[in-house]
């Protein structure tokens, strides 16, 4: 039987396999199989009974059923301590001790039945294991994501796992499974694939010059380096031999889109005679910073050109990107052209069209800065659609839904895209090819963004930095309130908002939800909790407070009508409320200079991103900023440690590495790729930088002697059908 990528499972492994395979992970491909790598590997010729125990030091993989589980603070340093009671076949007992494991209680509940590995060590002359790995084989609840297995119907039981274990000398993979099939039995079906297929049959994207110069064996060997490895370190060779597959897959189609991109034409609109422009220029009261001005030659050069731009402009929060947008918008409409600027929510739009006005003044009506967003009625919705399609409107502000068909622009010259991690590389695609002359882009975030992630994710465009903060900027100092150290720190809090106030400045007061019928996911441990930090009880509870009872208070958040939360931002931007009340509807684009203080209430309910851009909100004018993350966690919770890195470092890029560092890219790439989850199963974009980097470099090196990879047919294969899974990008525009 000749087995290839897309060979059905039914075909090789029979109807029943693989239909738990893809009703249990949605596997229903031979290369979607071998491709659902093991979470880790044990060599299980250690495999020991509680009685056997090797001597403290040693390492010993050993299947346990938990008979207890207990969580308490440590008596004499900060932290918790989770004490887990394990019994073997035999009876014998095992105390395990996690350190700081909040989510040990939860993942080993009492009955659970799990494989452990790590180190013995001796606790009062008794054998123990401290912060041992575990997988977890049989769960009291279905719906948990581990390795369960159910004896009645899966043919590889419980009472079997022992054989299945102790097939010879060899590490034994641990795959990520489901309720519905065990990591066993992913074990076997991957075995019969192995032994049935020949993988001088499937395309190898990687050509011999690259696994030669890289030490990268071939695409078959990797397979069974991974799946059937003979020693602890094949499973890595393995791996890093498929991290560079999936580096050159991805560098491979933005190479497609590149040159794709070479072939089409845009209109040039110079820098000379930009009436516009000038006239801007003209009339600033301040002097540009030596980045804003780097760029704005850089962009400006770029939209003289046929050639489109194409370019990623990143900066901190409050670096001036909106200003070096307007300028590159103004050449634009100099010579007649249109731009369009997208944001990711009406809020956010609406607050994009304040500030441009704003900053245009005068020039504001004879540009035809109009709004297009859904919560126009239908008369002002279809007079803005005239003005667009006869080129009246010059700068028209919205969300993705601009860009719809229904949208008929006379001449868009420039696209300026807000918060590019909400916009991804296949609705750039859609965009550049939906007319005839391609408009220039430019996409912007504030959003940090490792050069890493760059390539791997945006590497279809020029990406420029812009350096430095405006004058009179001054740095944020960030504090984390935890007020189980006593009261008077929330009280504390309340004061500094309230002495802020009497110095004739304003407050931002974040909280995590709405209404007290609200619950909120811990991000760190996914737990539904209900907390009382709701923009609902704040204001009660400040409308009753001695200090800021009489203060100007108003409420916004996401559930108020566009005209009322337009309303408020509207007061607060004038002055006329002192302390704002509210969710992260203003994390981005919102620019009051007399804001100076923030209090973000259970903080650890947000991100690093978020947070680093909420405490952006404060401190844009020439006072300094006070950012206040308050937060009830007790000691030694993990989310301890993302807010105390927030408060520590300024720089969003710093930030940006580390939070990469702690979690999955999947919550950063998925919306930039393609507003799906991300396709990366590998690759980790700070880990595998330089194989990223490397991949790049002999991914050009390749297209410079063979553009067209006619020497390298299994790369242009495999890239092809890579390319496949990326489509969509028109729909994800239509739902704007």
């Amino acid at each position: 039987m000749d087995v290839l990528p897309a060979t059905e499972l039914s075909r090789v492994l029979g109807a029943e396999s693989a239909k738990t395979l893809k009703q249990g992970l949605g596997i229903t491909t031979a290369a979607q199989l071998l491709a659902h790598y093991p979470r880790r590997w044990i060599e299980f010729g250690q495999l020991s009974s509680f009685r056997d125990l090797p001597e403290p030091g040693e390492h010993v993989s050993l299947i346990a059923e938990v008979t207890g589980v207990s969580v308490r603070k440590m008596a004499n340093r900060r932290g918790s301590l989770a004490e887990v009671w394990v019994a073997d076949d035999e009876g014998n007992s095992l105390k395990l001790a996690f350190f700081n494991g909040w989510s040990v209680g939860r993942q080993l509940t009492q009955g659970a039945r799990a494989i452990f590995h790590g180190k013995v060590g001796s606790y009062r002359d008794r054998p123990t294991l401290n912060n041992p790995d575990f997988t977890v084989l049989v769960d009291a609840d279905p719906g948990t994501i581990t390795d369960h297995v159910d004896p009645e119907t899966d043919p590889l039981g419980a009472a079997e796992l022992p054989r299945a274990l102790n097939r010879g000398k060899t590490p034994v993979p641990l795959y990520p499974a489901t309720a519905g099939i065990s990591s066993f039995r992913i074990l076997d079906c991957i075995e019969i694939l192995l032994d049935l297929t020949d993988f001088g049959n499937w395309p190898e994207p990687l050509p011999e010059s690259v696994r030669t110069a890289e030490k990268l064996p071939a695409l078959g060997e990797a397979y069974r380096l991974i799946h059937r490895p003979e020693t602890l370190e094949d499973p890595e060779r393995g791996l890093r031999r498929m991290r560079y597959h999936e580096a050159f897959l991805l560098q491979g189609l933005l190479h497609l889109r590149r040159a794709e991109e070479q072939q089409r034409r845009a209109a040039p609109r110079p820098r000379q005679h930009a009436d516009l422009l000038s006239r801007f220029d003209a009339g600033l009261e301040f002097t540009l910073t030596e980045g804003q001005v780097r760029c704005g030659d850089l962009i400006g050069a770029e939209l003289e050109s046929e050639q489109p731009m194409n370019r990623l402009l990143q900066g901190e929060v409050g670096s001036g990107k909106t200003l070096v947008a307007l300028r590159a918008i103004l050449q634009v409409l100099s010579h007649g052209g249109q731009a369009a600027l997208i944001a990711p929510t009406e809020v956010l739009a609406a607050q994009h069209e304040r500030s441009l006005r704003r900053m245009l003044g005068d020039l504001a009506e004879e540009v035809g800065l109009t709004l297009l967003t859904g919560s126009l009625n239908t008369a002002q919705r279809r007079r803005a659609l005239l003005d667009i399609a006869s080129g009246t409107a010059g700068l028209v502000v919205g969300t993705h839904a601009v860009l719809g068909e229904q949208v008929h622009f006379l001449d868009l010259g420039l696209a300026v895209v807000d918060e590019q991690h909400r916009f991804g590389v296949e609705q750039r695609d859609a965009l550049r090819s939906r007319y005839q002359l391609t408009p220039h882009m430019l996409v912007m975030s504030a959003t940090p963004i490792p050069r890493s992630v760059a390539m791997t994710v945006f590497g279809d465009l020029e990406l420029t930095t812009l350096e430095g903060l405006p004058q009179g900027r001054k740095p944020i100092t960030t504090h984390v309130v935890r007020t189980v150290q006593g009261p008077r720190f929330i009280g504390r809090v309340w004061e500094r908002i309230a002495e802020e106030v009497a110095a004739g400045h304003q407050a931002y007061v974040v909280c995590p939800k709405i209404s007290e019928a609200d619950a909120r996911e811990d991000p760190e441990t996914g737990v539904q909790t209900d907390q009382d930090a709701s923009v609902e009880l704040i204001s009660q509870r400040l409308a009753e407070h001695p200090l800021l009872g009489a203060t100007r208070r108003a409420e916004v958040h996401g559930r108020m009508d566009a005209a009322a939360k337009e309303a408020v931002m509207t007061s607060f931007e004038r002055g006329e409320i002192d302390v704002l009340v509210c969710t992260t509807v203003i994390e981005v684009g919102v620019d009051v200079h007399n804001a100076t203080v923030m209090a973000v209430l259970d903080a650890d309910a947000f991100g690093v991103s978020t947070l680093h851009q909420l405490r952006g909100r404060i401190g844009r004018g020439g006072a300094h900023g006070l950012a206040l993350l308050v937060t009830r966690l007790p000691d030694g919770h993990p989310s301890l440690e993302r807010l105390e890195q927030v408060a520590e470092h300024s720089d969003g890029m710093t930030l940006a590495r580390l939070d990469l560092e702690r979690r999955r890219e999947g919550n950063v790439l998925g919306a930039a790729q393609a507003g799906r989850a991300s396709t990366l199963k590998l690759l980790r974009t700070i880990r595998d930088e330089k194989i990223i980097v490397r991949a790049s470099e002999l991914l050009t090196e390749l297209s410079a002697a063979d553009p067209s990879w006619e020497s390298y047919p299994g790369l242009r294969v495999a890239v092809g059908e890579y390319r496949d899974l990326h489509e969509g990008a028109d729909e994800f525009i239509q739902r704007g």
